[in-house]
């Protein structure tokens, strides 16, 4: 059994992730989310989709980039 480094849950369907030469273990997505994912720079929610990214910051979408940069960003669709 392995340890979720979130939680601390022991348990025995956990699961690792490999990235960026590191190796993580989590017993659940909602705990791999809460590590791994990015964070909106504008509104601070976790960009669990594809997210918007513009001078090297990451948002959730188009409109939370608009409105800290005030620069034209648009949705790739």
């Amino acid at each position: 059994m392995a340890v979720c480094e979130v939680c601390g849950n022991d348990y025995d369907m956990a699961f690792e992730v490999h990235a960026q030469g590191d190796v993580h273990v989590f017993d659940s997505f909602e705990c791999a989310i809460q590590k791994m994912a990015p964070v909106c720079e504008h509104c601070g929610c976790r960009i669990v989709g594809h997210g918007v990214q513009s001078h090297g910051r990451f948002y959730c979408c188009a409109h939370c980039a608009r409105q800290s940069e005030r620069t034209p960003v648009v949705d790739r669709v």
